[in-house]
């Protein structure tokens, strides 16, 4: 990359789906004021106060998820599901509840088609082996990315080895955007399913996924979206995009670790086969025969991470009191800045410069090893991300080891993204 580009790096709106936002007065993001909700942003680090820009992997946890985790687990913890007694009543109630808020939150059409799981990874393995393992064969073929995390690869490989089928991977350019004339050729009557990221881990691309899903559709294909980078940060209304399983991370999202759902038409889960067997997933059993229980219970076998998904509610709470529609924008105006000021480093190279983007901005410094970039980060109190993130063809596709990624929530401010790019500076003096 040029230098000099930076303006011309400037993205655009986030993505199609969101309405631009006329900002009063009144409404300008109060930054300052939302980290007063995120304890763990007020401390310092190796000296240093902390700017935590690895929320790509896991995003901090405000106080009222915090406080709603340990109400549960003070004054509500018990078994849900069966149980006759006061606290169990009271634990199945939140973790149902938990449930309807998921449900408006991707607009499903019922809470029924709303399926907790550990996070996306579980979520995609479950439609591996309870959709593909039943509908997909031989000579079959799956459509998955360039782009894709491991979690959206390894199932569909797995399952292609079992079965004898074929995965077949739409490219990308060098901007990190999905070839669809490509896509369009690879649909065909062998498609059995299509596996793609609404929005890159690696590279930030938003993808084009409501005209890619009614591509496939016309041939008949069902559409796994993995969401994971997405649902933190855009709207999702998971009937007008008409995707078949739409999968995410609740730890991704401001909630607990171990929370997380895959979204699926009523129609296909009650048609694919149980992920796990176990309690709580049965009508009834004898040695002769088992009948599953009705949606959801039929794939929440066992006992659940029930504090998690409760936390999962709460963390939909606070996205809802704060303005997803407005945590949105400010997210998109601060990559907007911080593309600008690393793109004008000498020795900088952004990996991904789609013209959608949120969340992600990946970057190279010549004859720095990543590994070295984010250490040195480190001892200025910045948490950056480094590695392939496992998205290794991704860097494969861009030639290169590895990228440095900073990756920003509605709790980063401009001050931070100056903070990085001086250490990105002394990170280049100390290798120049």
């Amino acid at each position: 990359m040029k230098r000099g580009q930076g303006a011309d790096l400037r993205m655009a709106t986030i993505v199609e789906q969101l309405v631009p936002i006329k900002a009063k007065p009144a409404d300008v993001w109060d930054v300052e004021r939302i980290r007063k909700d995120f304890p763990v942003l007020s401390q310092t680090v190796n000296g240093q106060p902390l700017v935590y820009l690895d929320n790509a992997a896991s995003s901090q946890v405000p106080v009222m998820v915090i406080e709603r985790g340990s109400q549960y687990l003070q004054q509500e913890h018990s078994n849900i599901h069966r149980g006759v007694h006061y606290l169990s009543m009271k634990a199945t109630t939140a973790y149902e509840g938990a449930r309807e808020k998921v449900k408006r939150f991707i607009n499903a059409r019922e809470v029924k088609e709303c399926i907790f799981v550990r996070g996306a990874t579980e979520g995609i393995n479950l439609v591996m082996h309870g959709y593909g393992r039943k509908f997909i064969g031989a000579g079959d073929e799956i459509i998955i990315s360039a782009m894709e995390h491991h979690a959206n690869i390894v199932p569909w490989q797995m399952l292609c080895e079992e079965k004898g089928a074929r995965l077949r991977v739409i490219p990308m350019n060098d901007a990190g955007e999905l070839l669809l004339d490509e896509y369009d050729a690879l649909l065909n009557e062998k498609t059995k399913l299509v596996a793609i990221t609404h929005v890159s881990n690696a590279l930030g691309t938003v993808n084009p996924i409501k005209g890619m899903i009614d591509s496939a559709h016309k041939y008949g294909v069902p559409v796994l979206i993995d969401g994971a980078q997405s649902a933190p940060h855009m709207p999702i209304d998971v009937q007008d995009l008409d995707c078949d399983f739409y999968a995410f991370s609740g730890h991704k999202m401001f909630a607990p670790t171990g929370s997380g759902v895959v979204y699926g038409k009523a129609s296909l889960l009650e048609r694919m086969n149980p992920f796990q067997g176990g309690g709580d997933m049965i009508k009834s059993v004898t040695f002769e025969k088992t009948i599953y229980a009705d949606l959801p219970n039929k794939f929440e076998a066992g006992t659940p991470a029930i504090a998690s998904q409760i936390g999962l509610g709460a963390a939909i709470d606070y996205l809802n009191i704060i303005g997803r529609e407005k945590a949105a924008l400010y997210e998109h105006d601060l990559l907007a800045y911080a593309t600008e000021r690393l793109s004008g480093i000498e020795g900088v190279r952004i990996i991904g410069t789609a013209r959608e983007k949120l969340s992600v901005l990946s970057f190279v410094i010549d004859s720095v090893h990543p590994h070295d970039i984010g250490t040195i980060l480190d001892q200025q109190g910045i948490a950056v991300r480094a590695g392939h993130h496992c998205a290794q063809p991704v860097m494969k596709r861009f030639n290169i080891p590895a990228t440095a990624r900073a990756s920003f929530a509605f709790y980063n401010t401009k001050q931070e993204v100056d903070q990085l790019a001086a250490a990105i500076e002394k990170v280049i003096e100390v290798f120049g």
